[in-house]
């Protein structure tokens, strides 16, 4: 059977991602060491592009095992309200708790979202969210956010 929204979702992100690589066609992309403007959002296009492919293909896939019906017992509401609340208190909290915390509560406060929630996937992806945000923020780009809070 067809997972309907996947296959959905997956053409939606091919869709932005080649719109958005239509108009950002002109921008000058640069090099790795002086990148230019359009180098940072082709590059995010592409990898949205790749994902709607991945999603729309596993869609596509998906058989028997689930139906639909089984997909949809989870309320609607439960994800929307979990995602959306760890994202406003990650921006209410970076700055006063720091950036590390800030994704603790991020990663967990999200994962509330769903019920199949697996604690080695959350505990690695917490971990690796703090290892990259850190090296490419604050090491790579020198931004001055606080790592760790200032009490």
């Amino acid at each position: 059977m067809l997972q309907r929204k996947n296959v959905l979702s997956g053409l939606l992100f091919i869709a932005v991602a080649a719109a958005g690589l239509w108009v950002s066609r002109n921008y000058p992309i640069g090099t790795a060491l002086r990148m230019g403007t359009g180098y940072v959002p082709r590059l995010l296009l592409w990898i949205l592009l790749l994902l709607g492919v991945i999603v729309m293909v596993m869609g596509l896939r998906a058989g028997a095992g689930k139906t639909q019906a089984d997909s949809e017992t989870t309320s609607v509401w439960r994800p929307l309200i979990f995602v959306t609340a760890s994202l406003v208190t990650f921006s209410l909290t970076i700055e006063r708790l720091g950036l590390v915390i800030s994704i603790l509560l991020l990663i967990g406060i999200g994962s509330l979202a769903t019920r199949e929630l697996r604690l080695i996937e959350m505990v690695l992806a917490t971990f690796l969210l703090i290892v990259l945000s850190v090296g490419i923020f604050i090491i790579g780009l020198g931004l001055t956010i606080p790592v760790w809070p200032e009490w």
